[in-house]
C-alpha cells in the first residue's frame, strides 16, 4: 500500500471513530465529498458515488477544473467521459453549448455565470477505471464522470490548483445564470460515509 493511500485511510478511520470531526459535503453533481486535506494549492478528498444520489437539476455534468486531478478508484468502477470542444464564432451555426464560469462562494453556493463563448462539443468514448487503478486530468480539460452499472464506487482525489485557471461548465445556449449549492452533511451521515468507504475497501481487498 502506498503512503498517500495509507495516510488517507488513517484519516478515514479517525473520522469513522469520532477522533476527527469532519463534515461530508453533498456535491451538486450527485456525489458525497469527504475533504481530507486542504493545504495551499493542494487538496485531497474522497468522492462517494452511490446509485441513489442524483445531481441537482441546474448542475451540468460537463465541466472542467481549475486544478490538476489524479483520481484513484478505491472500489467499484468509474467512467470518465472526455468532452472535446470547438469554439464557434458568434453568429456561426453548429454551437451546442455555452461556456459558463463557476464562481464558488465560501457558504457553499456556486454562482454559474454565462460567458460569451459558444462551443460545439463531442463526448468521446468513456475511459473506465476499476478499483486499484488511477486516471489523471489536466486543468481545463472538459469531462464528465459517471458510475458504470449499479454498483457504488469511491475515488481518492488529489488536486493541485493552477494559477490563472477557472472552473467552467457547459450549459444551454440561452445563457441563463444559475446557482447550485454544496450542502454540508450532519455528523452522523459523515461518520457513516467514512464507515462505508472503509468497509467496502476491506471487502474488495478480501475478494
Amino acid at each position: 500500500m502506498d503512503y498517500e493511500l495509507e495516510r488517507s485511510l488513517v484519516t478515514l478511520e479517525e473520522i469513522a471513530t469520532g477522533a476527527r470531526e469532519l463534515r461530508a459535503v453533498r456535491h451538486p453533481l450527485g456525489f458525497l465529498c469527504l475533504p481530507l486535506l486542504r493545504e495551499g494549492p493542494r487538496g485531497v478528498c474522497v468522492h462517494l458515488f452511490e446509485t441513489d444520489h442524483r445531481p441537482e437539476p441546474d448542475a451540468s455534468p460537463l465541466h472542467c477544473h481549475s486544478w490538476e486531478l489524479r483520481s484513484r478508484v478505491l472500489y467499484g468502477r468509474v467512467a470518465n467521459l472526455p468532452v472535446h470542444t470547438t469554439v464557434v464564432a458568434d453568429g456561426e451555426a453548429g454551437a451546442t453549448h455555452r461556456v459558463f464560469e463557476v464562481r464558488s462562494r465560501s457558504d457553499g453556493v456556486d454562482e454559474i455565470q454565462p460567458t460569451s463563448l459558444l462551443v460545439r462539443s463531442e463526448i468521446g468514448p468513456a475511459h473506465v477505471t476499476s478499483g486499484g487503478e488511477s486516471y489523471t486530468l489536466a486543468a481545463g480539460q472538459f469531462h464528465a464522470t459517471a458510475l458504470t452499472g449499479e454498483a457504488p464506487a469511491a475515488t481518492l482525489v488529489h488536486g493541485f490548483s493552477i494559477p490563472g485557471q477557472v472552473d467552467l461548465s457547459l450549459g444551454p445556449l440561452d445563457g441563463r445564470p444559475r446557482r447550485t449549492t454544496r450542502r454540508l452533511c450532519d455528523t452522523g451521515q459523515s461518520v457513516r460515509s467514512a464507515h462505508t468507504v472503509l468497509r467496502r475497501i476491506d471487502a474488495q481487498q478480501r475478494a
